[in-house]
């Protein structure tokens, strides 16, 4: 058996050395693009083309999702030798915000962890941090307001989006669930865990944090205190996986938006998010989406959000499948431009790759 198994680790080790020789080869030409180019280091649509591609060229074993991951990776250190790039996100170290900031722009990009959601948005703005991160809607809880209501205001662009899995664990260091006495956690995860948290710890007090970490963090240093939050905020803050998935819906998702100061070129596969207002009239918000349904563009969202400008107004967020600089598109916009009382286009970005 020893001389098969060998044989086998010989090859693996030549293709080993092919494969470093390879990395360092793209790493130098994405260096040389690095020096010919101007403007923007991290091209969404680029990025997205290349993994959709190689994805396709997949024959297995490897998953999909496995190359996706490997090469997210890859791009992200040739892209370091480019320009680092500083990525803010909702903090602290381990949560959500900044697994899908990972999950994006890989572990070479720096990370800039922000106590708020206006933080964030702030840290871009203030070029301070190159992009941002941000949560804006879960597949439980529906949207979240404040990243709505900022977008609104802020000149930044959307140029990405991210779909994270989201899987709630309890965390703690005791040995039963008898044992705790109180539950840390950000109010969107315990509203995702009702029902686990009524059938198994309706005894113990829950606690509300700004973050899953910080409720990791807390949950740390108290005996008898327990946190939701993820694998990762257990490792930062040395506590026990004690029970996994405790969300209701095993299918828990939240999408993230990448923030930056321009939106991405067309990739072929692409999102546009706008926010727009009709006149009160009968039939305003109708003759608003007609032009979308008459060119068979698809509405994916329609969220409204009160306008802060008056009782009773709403503003409505719309995300629309395409590019706005798609001719369909285009003139679709430019339609609704013109029946709106309000009209801004967030950002065209590539669909999420899930």
């Amino acid at each position: 058996m020893s001389e098969p198994i060998n044989e086998l680790r010989s090859r693996i080790d030549a293709l080993d050395a092919e494969l470093l020789k390879l990395l360092n080869q793209r790493a130098q030409l994405a260096r040389e693009i690095g020096r010919l180019k101007n403007g923007a280091v991290y091209r969404p649509e680029r990025e997205a083309q290349v993994l959709r591609r190689l994805k396709q060229l997949n024959g297995g074993p490897l998953s999909a999702e496995v190359v996706e991951r490997l090469f997210v990776e890859i791009i992200s250190a040739c892209r370091a030798l480019e320009q680092p790039l500083t990525v803010a996100y909702l903090g602290p170290e381990g949560t959500f915000s900044e697994e899908s900031a990972i999950k994006r722009f890989g572990s070479s990009a720096e990370r800039m962890p922000c106590p708020s959601i206006d933080e964030v948005f702030r840290a871009v703005e203030s070029r301070h941090a190159h992009y941002g991160v941000v949560p804006v809607e879960n597949s439980t809880e529906g949207a979240v307001g404040r990243t709505l209501d900022l977008l609104l205001q802020t000149p930044l662009k959307v140029c990405g989006e991210i779909m994270l899995q989201v899987h709630q664990t309890l965390l703690f260091n005791g040995d039963s669930l008898a044992e705790v006495k109180r539950v840390y956690s950000h109010p969107q995860s315990f509203a995702q865990c009702q029902q686990w948290l009524a059938s198994n710890l309706r005894h113990a007090e829950r606690v509300t944090a700004p973050s899953n970490a910080e409720a990791a963090r807390l949950a740390s240093g108290e005996p008898g205190a327990a946190a939701i939050a993820s694998r990762r905020a257990g490792s930062r803050f040395q506590l026990k996986v004690f029970v996994e998935n405790i969300e209701d819906d095993p299918r828990n998702t939240t999408r993230f938006l990448v923030i930056g100061p321009e939106d991405a070129g067309i990739s072929g596969n692409d999102k546009t998010s706008l926010v727009m207002s009709a006149t009160n009239r009968p039939g305003a918000m109708r003759d608003l989406l007609e032009p979308f349904a008459r060119r068979q563009i698809d509405l994916t969202r329609l969220e409204s959000r009160p306008s802060r400008t008056g009782l009773w107004e709403y503003v409505f967020y719309v995300d629309i499948k395409g590019h706005r600089e798609e001719p369909q598109v285009a003139t679709a916009l430019a339609e609704v431009g013109e029946k709106a009382s309000l009209l801004k286009i967030l950002g065209s970005y590539p669909c999420a790759r899930d």
